[in-house]
């Protein structure tokens, strides 16, 4: 159940209260022990159950964690992303509650219903053009309230940023169901949005973002047709099932995916030690002296650890190495 939240002078002017007798502790402590009573809406439902908004939660962390890795990199200069809200309302409400000029990415993921808005604080988005120009101060919320609009170049810098932050709410939702994110259309005034009913219900997920000292929001809206699909996949049961059997077809994709993975080797023929001078006066037909003799297998390294001993040769026309012996990357000193 939603608490409350007291401002500081609501607090003040409680304990003011309390220390006057305005107010009487036994009072308070007899409400407190009393059953609570929430107002419910019937024309407005709620769809997801708290099991379901679990597993929401652990989905948009990891969107969280990846989006500040990536915000991080774009404006090279650290970001920090965490969760602040989770909240089912109406799509009304959320139009409501956020500023009559922001920045709207309106987006679809295939082959889920329904779309889904991403809603960047224009705070924030002169932030991001800022830092993505190369400017060191960044803009507070005084100078965002004097923005009404932004220009084609900084609308093309916030659509690339948006855009990279949709790639990571792909990624987010890949252990549940496989999405394919497009950025269909943006918007800066949400009162024009037409993606919904303003009755429908919505989940409504604020990030809260912090650049430095100064800290601003995002916001994700997602219908709650988006998740009609996958509810099944949203259980507890499902998420952490552990009586899975095993398929063997899993073991083919690891495998498959695993022999395309680029490796570098390295075979290293010996070491010498010079000085400038030789170095310098070297001419064709010099002769170097390693410290290894020419009848000894030499070491082939993998990713920087010595796998395996081998003679070298030629192969086509090509330089080429024999495989004698498998050293299973422990370093050798013989």
């Amino acid at each position: 159940m939603s608490q409350q939240v007291l401002s500081q002078q609501e607090i003040d002017a409680l304990l003011v209260a309390m220390d006057s007798g305005e107010i009487n502790s036994d009072e308070l402590s007899a409400e407190a022990a009393a059953p609570k009573v929430k107002s419910y809406d019937f024309r407005r439902p709620v769809r997801l159950s708290k099991e379901y908004l679990s597993t929401i939660t652990m989905v948009f962390e990891d969107f969280s964690k990846l989006a500040s890795n990536l915000l991080s990199t774009q404006l090279r200069k650290p970001v920090d992303m965490k969760i602040a809200a989770i909240e089912q309302v109406s799509f009304d409400e959320f139009v409501h509650s956020v500023p009559s000029f922001t920045l709207m990415g309106v987006f679809q993921s295939a082959p889920l219903n329904g779309m889904q808005i991403l809603e960047i604080n224009p705070q924030f988005s002169l932030q991001i053009v800022e830092l993505m120009c190369g400017y060191t101060e960044l803009s507070t919320e005084e100078t965002a309230k004097d923005k009404s609009s932004f220009t084609d170049i900084e609308l093309a810098i916030l659509e690339d940023v948006m855009k990279a932050l949709l790639r990571s709410f792909e990624s987010a939702w890949k252990e549940i169901k496989e999405i394919d994110v497009s950025l269909e259309d943006t918007e800066t005034k949400p009162q024009l949005l037409q993606t919904m009913s303003p009755n429908e219900p919505v989940v409504l997920v604020t990030f809260a973002v912090s650049i430095g000292e100064q800290r601003t929001f995002i916001n994700m809206c997602i219908p709650y047709i988006f998740f009609e699909d996958i509810l099944d996949k949203l259980s507890f049961k499902n998420w952490f099932h552990s009586g899975k059997e095993f398929d063997s077809s899993e073991r083919g994709q690891i495998a498959s995916s695993l022999d395309r993975v680029p490796v570098d080797i390295e075979v290293i023929l010996g070491e010498s030690n010079m000085d400038v001078s030789d170095f310098l006066n070297m001419e064709e037909g010099d002769i170097i002296q390693l410290d290894d003799k020419t009848s000894k297998p030499l070491t082939l390294y993998v990713e920087d650890k010595p796998y395996f001993k081998v003679k070298p040769g030629l192969l086509d026309g090509k330089l080429a190495v024999e495989i004698l012996k498998f050293t299973g990357g422990e370093s050798d000193d013989e």
